[in-house]
């Protein structure tokens, strides 16, 4: 007889945590729709915000809470009744809502509010209670819990416990723990702590240390039944567990990990794609799972293994994950039946206007390319959501360029619906292009970062340009491609100060409440 297998819940906070990475701040409407993705690749949690951070913050909470169909939604908050009912607020409105509430309990971080240890165990239960009395799922997490001493952390948690928390997560937040020491904690919890079988364990790990995966599924064997991860493994720093990589793992290695989730698993490369899209954090080509070399082959042993039998290098199939078994080429006589098949064989579903948009897009493309590359359709995906309603748009970009200086560029920047030409001169055409937008829409931005990756192969490849700016604290990224370098870093350029323009837009953020909020987990 088959023994049943534990279910292994899976909490995603890439809209929190995720979210938390410099120059990864999502708008409004990216939060939803990704929220939605989420929501229908099965995720059992989403954390959807840190409702008391910013009015934006809190309106996204709440407007994902009430969009929701399946997952229970949740949303973090400080160890004040301030900070919990701002989140019951917003969550209150899912049928299935969770408030998140933390402290820091390791020695260096009973420092930040100077408590000691008394003073925090009666602010522990006094905040955890205020919380149960408003909603019944309840998750507290004791910051650093890692790095916590053991009879301290077995204290907190207890008091927890009791006080009504339904899930205790136990946070790696520096990404200090290995293996061996993750699946011991959660042991010692387990078997010291009054009520710790009543209750769900979870993991919370990040890579610093490039241990995050391990160190949640050593967890898992030791008894937590909760993951914590993000999309693509995005987060502060070296980013948190990447939620691809901990459900393939379970799923590939079933044999020695007899556990499920409830993720569809064919859904990942789309929203994989999609929030490397909306973060401006592009996936590494040889990461896990997602990257463009998971499933590539080139060296002559390999290739002939992989004709032979796919199994021979492949632990997963390509379809698995969602990426399409085939890259048939597209080109200009291909028809608008053909590129709605190819979309959603790409894990793209579009209505009838957005695939109109699209097919335009594509046939100009087309005429400038021989043939056209499933990255190619990607990167056309990436950049059909430009808003039409942006304040800064790229209308028209001449530059010149070659050994005789100086070079230059002709722009003409619509700037909310009013035309503006300028010329300037620069070191190279992107820093010329550059200028002459700043010319337009000055601002005090320092660019922090400028990228080019080609989308395929041959001179005629699409580009991929990368560009991250900072201002006063805020940091921004926008992306664009274009069969013409100068004209995608033209496009990266303005998207990245359309990002700053909300940034600056957003009333109610407190710096120091921002500040902090790199603290957390």
């Amino acid at each position: 007889m088959t023994k049943p297998q534990d279910r292994v819940v899976i909490f995603d906070t890439t809209l929190r945590d995720g979210e938390q990475s410099p120059g990864a701040t999502m708008t409004h409407d990216e939060k939803l729709e990704i929220a939605e993705m989420l929501d229908a690749m099965g995720v059992d949690i989403i954390e959807a915000g840190f409702p008391i951070a910013s009015e934006g913050d809190f309106e996204a909470v709440r407007d994902i809470a009430e969009a929701s169909k399946n997952a229970v939604i949740c949303g973090l908050a400080r160890a004040n009744f301030k900070d919990i009912d701002r989140c019951w607020e917003a969550v209150r409105h899912s049928e299935r809502p969770r408030i998140h509430t933390f402290i820091g309990t390791s020695e260096l971080h009973r420092a930040i509010p100077n408590l000691t240890m008394d003073e925090m165990a009666d602010k522990i239960h006094e905040t955890v209670t205020h919380a149960r009395n408003l909603c019944d799922n309840i998750q507290w997490s004791p910051m650093d819990a890692t790095r916590t001493e053991h009879d301290y952390l077995c204290r907190v948690v207890e008091i927890a416990i009791k006080a009504g928390a339904t899930t205790i997560n136990i946070p790696d937040t520096v990404g200090y723990t290995a293996p061996r020491e993750s699946a011991d904690l959660i042991r010692m919890l387990l078997e010291r702590v009054p009520g710790a079988d009543t209750i769900t364990f979870a993991t919370h790990c990040h890579n610093d240390l490039g241990m995050a995966t391990a160190n949640a599924l050593a967890a898992v064997e030791a008894g937590a039944r909760q993951i914590e991860c993000t999309i693509n493994g995005l987060g502060e720093r070296a980013g948190n567990t990447a939620l691809e990589e901990v459900v393939m793992a379970l799923k590939v290695r079933n044999d020695i990990m007899p556990y499920t989730t409830g993720i569809d698993s064919t859904k990942i490369m789309n929203i994989s794609r999609r929030v490397a899209d909306v973060s401006g954090f592009q996936v590494q080509f040889n990461k896990a799972v997602v990257g463009k070399n998971a499933f590539a082959h080139e060296s002559g042993i390999h290739q002939d293994g992989m004709l032979k039998n796919p199994q021979n290098f492949e632990i997963m199939r390509p379809e698995d994950v969602g990426l399409s078994a085939t890259n048939l080429v597209m080109g200009k006589h291909s028809g608008r039946a053909a590129l709605r098949a190819k979309l959603h064989d790409l894990g793209y579903d579009l209505g009838d206007n957005q695939l109109k948009d699209v097919f335009v897009r594509f046939k100009e493309l087309a005429d400038r390319k021989k043939e056209v590359y499933d990255d190619d359709l990607v990167a056309l995906m990436r950049d059909s959501g430009t808003e039409a309603d942006e304040k800064l748009q790229v209308k028209f970009l001449r530059v010149i360029c070659g050994t005789q200086a100086p070079q230059s560029a002709d722009l003409v920047l619509t700037v909310d619906g009013v035309d503006h030409m300028v010329s300037a001169a620069g070191d190279g055409p992107v820093d010329a292009t550059f200028n002459a937008v700043k010319q337009i829409f000055p601002h005090n931005a320092h660019l922090k970062l400028y990228q080019v990756h080609a989308v395929t192969r041959g001179t005629d490849a699409q580009a991929t340009v990368t560009v991250r700016l900072e201002e006063d604290g805020r940091i921004v990224s926008g992306q664009s491609a274009d069969t013409d370098t100068v004209v995608a870093s033209a496009k990266a350029y303005v998207a990245a100060l359309n990002r700053l323009i909300i940034r600056r837009q957003k009333t109610g953020t407190d710096q120091k409440e921002i500040d902090y909020r790199d603290a957390v987990h």
